[in-house]
């Protein structure tokens, strides 16, 4: 049995046969038989008088799809070919746009775009609605076969219309490409924080954390102080995976336990002891709405572990289980909601979600001029440090909001207003400061100077080793 985890429509948990797998009717429904009846009765006139012939594969597959589709989002028919597909997309591997999508009132949610594939590189963010692929309306398709037409030969185009929140729907054209997914992006930060980004769980992701976490180590000379493990816009994979990667900074405790209807599907998972590769350094765990399914395990478990601070945004609250049963008639499978997955205090966040520790919207970090007097030696008149420190440092005379450059002035040029009352102008020589802005912020930018949630996470690590430097004086 191969445990998997749900990402949005890539998503597995268990294949297991669904030919001879025992699971009995449940003999509790004495309408069953009227039901199938009706699904007989329906089918035969189908058969009948459609306008055009259709086989009994094409009705047969048709009425699981609706049956399926009927449940809940993410449980649904895969024919062979589809199957075949999301079997070579769980290894890393994959043709098509990079992004990871659900269906929502009829229209497919883009939950998370990857990292350095077409999505991602065209702005598509998460929570974006496509309304139509090639200008066919979602509306009346399933999910896989939404993805099916998103799909197509590598070097391909395809035109969609999405809808974003505050903005009038839009059209965008992408072009298909040969998506190998690096799991784990890995950067030395001010040379002592270990940055590791992880866009998604394949098969390869937790190896390739721990290669990634002991390359940045001997970068740093074995002197990191901190951890940042970004996984915002992460939209989950393998469920096997997401317990690794949250075993590699637990030395104890438990991980994430799974309860079904069925006995069989309850599981728990524990955190092996002595494994945290980090030694207990300090950890910030940076989410947002785009960190579904596994990413919201791993968080989950370093949450309620008390081992990170979570920074940044409410996850997407993808918290259900899915399990692929193998269809030996039709060579296909289905994708069906068996549980739901609890963090280690018993939370369920399907549909609610993880909130951050510490909330910090994603922002732009830009360039601002600040008013003219931004220190006490800034003021006309400031009295002189006369201490050992300050001596011989001149009266500050500061230049007026509008003087010309390289000149000063002790009074306001002829017509030039006070300077509260010009809080853009910027005295000569000052330089300017950063601030957030809240308007734009591009998920390409992830872990740069530019990324403020980013910043604020450096900032409070660096803030936690000067607390543990000053308390050990």
């Amino acid at each position: 049995m191969r445990i998997l985890n749900l990402a949005a429509s890539a998503a597995l948990i268990a294949l297991v046969p669904l030919a001879g797998s025992g699971i009995a009717a449940d003999s509790s429904s004495d309408s069953a038989g009227v039901n199938f009846n009706m699904v007989k009765e329906i089918y035969d006139q189908v058969k009948a008088s459609y306008v055009e012939p259709v086989t009994d594969k094409q009705l047969a597959e048709g009425a699981v799809k609706g049956m399926l589709a009927a449940l809940d989002p993410h449980s649904s028919y895969m024919d062979a070919k589809e199957y075949r597909e999301m079997m070579v997309q769980t290894r890393g591997e994959f043709g098509g746009l990079g992004m990871q999508v659900t269906m929502e009132n009829g229209l497919v949610k883009v939950v998370s775009p990857i990292d350095d594939t077409p999505a991602a590189k065209a702005g598509m963010k998460p929570n974006d609605l496509i309304l139509a692929i090639d200008d066919v309306s979602v509306t009346d398709m399933t999910l896989s076969e939404a993805v099916d037409k998103l799909r197509g030969p590598i070097g391909t185009q395809v035109k969609l219309t999405v809808r974003r929140k505050d903005t009038d729907p839009f059209q965008i054209t992408l072009t298909r490409a040969d998506i190998k997914v690096d799991p784990v992006k890995a950067q030395l930060k001010n040379g002592d924080i270990a940055y590791l980004r992880v866009t998604n769980f394949s098969e390869r992701t937790d190896s390739a954390m721990e290669q990634a976490y002991k390359s940045l180590q001997q970068q740093s000379g074995n002197k990191l102080t901190g951890v940042i493990l970004d996984l915002r816009n992460n939209p989950g994979g393998l469920l096997d995976q997401a317990v690794a990667v949250a075993n590699d900074f637990l030395d104890q405790g438990d991980i994430v336990s799974i309860k079904g209807r069925l006995p069989r599907d309850n599981r728990r998972y524990d955190a092996q002891r002595n494994h945290d590769m980090t030694h207990s350094l300090p950890m910030v765990v940076l989410i947002n709405g785009g960190s579904a399914s596994a990413s919201e395990i791993v968080a989950g478990a370093l949450q309620d572990n008390h081992r990170a601070v979570l920074l940044g945004t409410r996850s997407f609250g993808k918290g259900s289980v899915q399990t692929v049963l193998q269809v030996k008639e039709s060579g296909g499978a289905i994708r069906l909601t068996t549980a739901l997955y609890y963090t280690p205090s018993g939370r369920s966040i399907q549909a609610k979600g993880i909130d951050p520790d510490v909330e910090v919207e994603a922002a732009r970090i830009e360039q601002i001029q600040e008013p003219m007097a931004q220190h006490e030696a800034d003021l006309r008149g400031a009295l002189r440090n006369t201490g050992p420190a300050g001596a011989g440092t001149p009266q500050a005379k500061p230049a007026a909001p509008n003087a010309a450059p390289g000149k000063t002035s002790s009074t306001p040029a002829p017509g030039a207003a006070p300077a509260a009352a010009n809080p853009g102008a910027l005295p000569p020589g000052a330089t300017p400061v950063p601030k957030p802005d809240v308007s734009a912020f591009d998920p390409n930018s992830f872990g740069t100077d530019q990324d403020y949630q980013f910043v604020r996470a450096v900032d409070l690590l660096h803030g936690v080793a000067l607390f543990k430097s000053m308390a050990a004086q």
